[in-house]
């Protein structure tokens, strides 16, 4: 049986969306599904961020879920955090349709996404290939523009 969850992202601006998640009980891959509206035209970069609180809006999300203290990265290097998702592409509409299957979130375990917030940022993740600092932290994917509550769902 499927484990799934579901996130509404909410901003303050024109952004919103609705996130899916789905692990089958015998794999280790999850398969992400969902759209935003409100984009710009574009990549921006798509975290899990640590904590499940909204209560100061998306900045209270935390940092990268990032239990391992690993570099940030892209989905498929090796090394990164395990909410590092890379990036959505918004089209001209202004939405993005996202299709990604990753293995390294998980809907169970202790490293499980659930409780945890989904972000969806302004800018496009450097995948920590920036050059600085902050691209091994964030990506310099700039501000987070909408979020919300990752949780289980039928």
């Amino acid at each position: 049986m499927a484990l799934k969850a579901v996130c509404v992202l909410k901003g303050a601006g024109e952004t919103s969306g609705t996130v899916y998640f789905a692990q089958e009980e015998d794999s280790a891959t999850v398969h992400i599904t969902g759209e935003i509206k409100g984009l710009a035209p574009g990549q921006h970069g798509f975290h899990v961020h640590a904590f499940g609180d909204n209560t100061n809006g998306c900045i209270s999300a935390g940092p990268h879920f990032n239990p391992y203290n690993k570099n940030h990265a892209g989905p498929n290097d090796k090394e990164r955090h395990i909410g590092d998702l890379g990036n959505v592409t918004a089209g001209a509409d202004n939405i993005a349709k996202i299709d990604i299957t990753d293995n390294v979130i998980s809907l169970r375990g202790r490293d499980s996404i659930i409780g945890r917030t989904m972000v969806i940022h302004e800018g496009v993740d450097d995948l920590g290939k920036g050059g600085n600092e902050e691209s091994l932290k964030t990506g310099n994917a700039g501000g987070r523009l909408a979020c919300g509550v990752i949780g289980i769902t039928q």
